[in-house]
């Protein structure tokens, strides 16, 4: 499991203070970011030349409000892993561990420049192995 905290800023939230629905989806993927360089992998996934890691499905279901100013922790697990793509899930806890949302983000490996799908790197795939949950 990999673990990173955020704090919610006001241009995420609506009117009413709460985090807007889609902004949760860019905490994810600065959660992503960062879990993805703490694998050290071999290649750049953000910059590879041949492959890319594309989000096929994402979705997030809110538990709590999160409000305007608080720090969460997410964790980060891998919760599917197969041939060409993974899932990742996204937990949401307030400083005191009261869960307050959860959301998935299924990514597959393409080439890049037919983006034809094809099976992980090994080295990556054993790596998103080590980090399932």
């Amino acid at each position: 499991m990999f673990t990173t905290k955020i704090k919610i800023y006001f241009y995420d939230a609506d009117p009413a203070g709460i985090i807007f629905y889609a902004s949760l989806f860019k905490y994810c993927h600065a959660a992503y970011e960062d879990f993805m360089r703490s694998l050290h992998t071999e290649r750049d996934f953000f910059f590879d030349k041949e492959y890319v890691l594309p989000i096929m499905h994402a979705e997030a279901d809110y538990v709590r409000p999160i409000k305007v100013g608080d720090e969460l922790r997410v964790d980060v697990v891998v919760s599917s892993l197969r041939e060409s793509s993974f899932e990742l899930s996204y937990k949401f806890y307030k400083s005191d561990n009261q869960f307050t949302a959860i959301a998935k983000t299924v990514h597959v490996c393409v080439l890049k420049n037919e983006f034809k799908k094809i099976a992980l790197p090994q080295d990556f795939s054993d790596k998103l192995k080590a980090n399932q949950g």
